[in-house]
Formats: C-alpha cells, sequence, structure tokens
C-alpha cells in the first residue's frame, strides 16, 4: 500500500513527533508508516486523515500488488 504521510505532514508543517502525538502512536510508527514497512489498522488511518481533514484514499492507496 502507498501512503502520502509524509507530504500531508509537510503540508501542514508537522514533524514525525508531532503528528504521533496528535493521534496517540510513537514516533517510530509513523516513520514505519512512511517506509511502507508497516500498514496501519482501519482506525490509525481513518485517525490520520481526519487529522489531515482530507478522505483517507487521499492518503493511502492499494497497489496493484495488494489488489
Amino acid at each position: 500500500m502507498k501512503n502520502t504521510v509524509h507530504v500531508q505532514r509537510a503540508i501542514h508543517n508537522m514533524n514525525q513527533s508531532e503528528l504521533a502525538d496528535a493521534i496517540g502512536v510513537s514516533r517510530q510508527t509513523i516513520s514505519s508508516i512512511e517506509k511502507n514497512r508497516y500498514v496501519p489498522s482501519t482506525v490509525l488511518a481513518l485517525k490520520i486523515a481526519r487529522l489531515f481533514k482530507v478522505p483517507v484514499e487521499d492518503i493511502f492507496e492499494l497497489e496493484a500488488s495488494d489488489e
């Protein structure tokens, strides 16, 4: 799954620690999501989308290999 978490963070002028604190996870979790080493739960993905005020599909996208 591809994601644009790092892009959204840049748009909102947030660092990984600030995003992590805002949604209740560790900075390492955010780093792992951005590096595609960890696929967030539905709840976590929705929290990120809500924080950035965009649809979850604008941040997370299935790749052909995921389908």
